[in-house]
């Protein structure tokens, strides 16, 4: 076989069963979903499949009131696609880092923008955070997942956790911070003083500032970017 033929190529990038279960990693930034039955993901995410597969959008009233009015204050950031049946899932976005957690009945905040994939048996509400939704474009959201079972969230390049403790709290960029652990609430704070230094027509360096015991997760890249409105 010749170096850089189409059959090195092949065997090279094709695909292999690593026998992992629901979700397996094909790559870093593709996830295989081996369906059974059904399962929740980012819509639009689909790259490829094989099998019996229906996909549907999320119903308008599929998961309450309160959540179709949550959505239409996000402007859709959440909007989610449901597959159903039996086959190979392959789902990706824009070429973002995917990382799996196996979930035993913790809870975790997922940016909205960050979530990719996640399993029926688990538990979500859409969380906003009106503080802040005039100094950042569009807002800012999140979704709350709990339970047991499988999510799948992404990053832009290699994710990094801070641990948080009482006596050292973590301040983030909002727009670089991907998920943090169900116990934490968030303060929002602003320093003027850095609007010298980022340039931002919104005026003020918004901050997210993390206390108590858990973990944050953060990612080299700024995930929305900040109103040019004053």
């Amino acid at each position: 076989m010749s170096r850089y033929s189409i059959e090195d190529f092949v065997n090279q990038t094709q695909q292999q069963d690593k026998g992992e279960g629901l979700f397996e990693l094909e790559s870093p930034r593709i996830l295989e979903i081996n369906l059974t039955n059904q399962i929740w993901t980012k819509a639009g995410a689909m790259i490829s499949y094989r099998g019996n597969i229906k996909f549907e959008r999320e119903g308008i009233l599929e998961h309450g009131i309160g959540k179709l009015f949550k959505k239409a204050l996000t402007g859709e950031g959440t909007a989610l696609m449901k597959a159903t049946g039996n086959g190979k899932l392959y789902v990706a976005d824009q070429g973002k880092k995917i990382s799996i957690l196996n979930l035993q009945g913790e809870s975790i905040f997922v940016n909205g923008n960050d979530l990719l994939a996640f399993e029926p048996s688990i538990s979500w509400d859409i969380k906003l955070m009106r503080k802040v939704a005039g100094m950042l474009s569009g807002g800012l959201f999140n979704v709350r997942l709990e339970g047991r079972g499988m999510i799948a969230i992404t990053s832009h390049y290699e994710p990094l956790t801070l641990l948080v403790t009482p006596d050292n709290p973590v301040f983030t960029d909002p727009n670089a911070t991907v998920a943090w652990s169900g116990n934490l609430q968030p303060e929002f704070v602003t320093d003027i003083s850095f609007k010298t230094f980022l340039g931002r027509g919104s005026g003020e360096s918004v901050q997210m500032k993390f206390s108590g015991n858990g973990f944050v997760v953060v990612q080299p890249f700024e995930e929305v970017y900040y109103s040019e409105q004053s």
